[in-house]
């Protein structure tokens, strides 16, 4: 009695943990900024690349705002990510994406203020989301955990269920490919999710297959001046996060 006991539980763990994968949604905040009101600060394929991850990102998952223009200023950005938060579950996954201008600790804003990555550590901190992915398309975006001013955070780093890629260290900027219309980071992004980084061929593309891919295609193009990094814990590495499999 006491085995077949044992059984129905390790049976009944298994259909809830397969009820929780089924029901698991991912929830995604992509933000792109090209025009800053400025001449000379305005960029030419920002937007572009936010638009061209939603497109690729809607393959996966219908959950989706998009903030471009005036819409993608810091008010905005936060409560939006802050609403995110608020409604994903254990389970689920957060994506948050980022083009557009960044200084030494701070993503720049459509109405030039300066969004400090302590004030986005902060919020994702507080989800019940398993999972959180950001991708980071800026200038110094490596200042997101490297301690090197005061406004960067080490809370983003290590973080258990958290990966951030950014799109160069904290002394490099990131740059644009006008002749092909996105940015070096994003271009390579999008290529890697669409299977060039699948290199076991099963289908699945994992947080390390992804960084692999970005980091050889941008510091290839780049010519070496652009180095992207990956800030995540060993244990999301080979976590999945993206499939064709249905």
């Amino acid at each position: 009695m006491k085995r077949l006991f044992n059984t129905l539980i390790i049976c009944l763990i298994l259909v809830t943990t397969d009820t929780l994968s089924v029901n698991a949604r991912t929830f995604a905040l992509i933000a792109g900024v090209s025009n800053y009101g400025v001449e000379d600060a305005n960029l030419s394929q920002t937007t572009k690349d936010a638009k061209a991850f939603k497109q690729l990102l809607s393959k996966q998952t219908k959950d989706i705002t998009l903030l471009t223009s005036t819409y993608a200023n810091h008010d905005n950005i936060l409560e939006k990510l802050r609403a995110i938060c608020n409604r994903a579950q254990n389970g689920d996954r957060i994506i948050f994406y980022f083009s557009g201008h960044g200084n030494k600790g701070y993503l720049l804003t459509s109405d030039i203020k300066p969004l400090y990555y302590t004030e986005i550590a902060n919020i994702l901190n507080t989800t019940k989301a398993s999972d959180v992915i950001c991708f980071i398309d800026a200038c110094f975006a490596g200042t997101l955990a490297s301690g090197t001013t005061v406004q960067s955070t080490a809370s983003l780093s290590n973080h258990d269920g958290h990966a951030y890629f950014v799109s160069c260290r904290p002394t490099e900027t990131s740059k644009e490919a006008a002749w092909v219309g996105q940015g070096f980071f994003t271009q390579a992004l999008l290529k890697g999710l669409r299977g060039k980084c699948d290199y076991d061929h099963n289908k699945e593309i994992t947080v390390l297959e992804l960084f692999k891919y970005i980091h050889a295609d941008v510091t290839r193009r780049s010519l070496k001046g652009q180095h992207p990094q990956l800030i995540a814990p060993k244990g999301m590495h080979d976590k999945v996060i993206f499939d064709w499999k249905e």
